[in-house]
C-alpha cells in the first residue's frame, strides 16, 4: 500500500445531492448568496448538513457576537483556515473590526472586558479539551456569564470543532476572503 498518495476530496455541486440537500442549498444560496464549500462537502451525508446546520442555528443564551469570539478562538487554535476565514466575515457582520477579528483569535479581546474574559476561557476549554483552570472558570463567572452561558459555550465549541475537523482533514478549496495568518 502507497501511503504517500494524497487523497482529494471533491465539493458536490447541486445536481449530485440528495433532494432534501438541494432544497438545503437553495436556502443557502437565496440566504448568503452561495453555498459554502465546507457546507456542500456535508451533503456528501444526506443528512450530516441538515443536522450541522440544526446545531449551528440553535437558539443561545449567547449573541451572535459571542458565538463569533468562540468560533474564531476555536477555529484558531484548530489550525482552521478554512473557518478562520468564514468567521472573519461573519465576525464583522456581528459587529467586530478588522483588528477586533484579528486579536480574538489570538484568544484576547482587550476592547471588551466581557468579551475578553469569553475569548480566554474558550481558548482554555478548546486547548485543554474542557479541563479548564478554576482560574479561568472564575474570571468567565465574574464577567456576567452563567452556568447557561458555560453550557453554551461548550456546544458551540463543539460545533466549531466538527468543521474544523473536517476542513482539517479534507483540506476543501477555501472559498471566503482568506484571513490573515497570525
Amino acid at each position: 500500500m502507497n501511503t504517500t498518495t494524497k487523497r482529494t476530496f471533491s465539493v458536490p455541486q447541486r445536481d449530485e445531492v440528495s433532494v432534501t440537500n438541494q432544497g438545503i442549498f437553495d436556502n443557502l444560496h437565496k440566504m448568503i448568496g452561495f453555498v459554502p464549500n465546507l457546507y456542500a462537502f456535508y451533503a456528501h451525508n444526506d443528512i450530516a448538513l441538515s443536522d450541522y446546520l440544526a446545531l449551528q442555528n440553535r437558539k443561545s443564551t449567547l449573541s451572535g457576537k459571542q458565538r463569533e469570539v468562540i468560533n474564531l478562538v476555536t477555529s484558531q487554535i484548530n489550525g482552521c483556515r478554512y473557518c478562520q476565514s468564514a468567521h472573519s466575515v461573519s465576525g464583522k457582520y456581528a459587529g467586530l473590526s478588522e483588528e477586533q477579528i484579528l486579536e480574538v483569535r489570538g484568544g484576547t479581546a482587550s476592547f471588551d472586558p466581557k468579551l475578553d474574559a469569553l475569548a480566554r476561557f474558550t481558548a482554555e476549554v478548546v486547548t485543554n479539551r474542557g479541563k479548564v483552570s478554576e482560574d479561568a472558570k472564575e474570571l468567565f463567572f465574574q464577567a456576567g456569564y452563567s452556568v447557561a452561558n458555560l453550557i453554551d459555550v461548550v456546544i458551540v465549541v463543539g460545533d466549531k470543532i466538527i468543521s474544523n475537523y473536517l476542513h482539517n482533514l479534507t483540506g476543501i478549496e477555501i472559498d471566503w476572503p482568506l484571513a490573515d495568518q497570525l
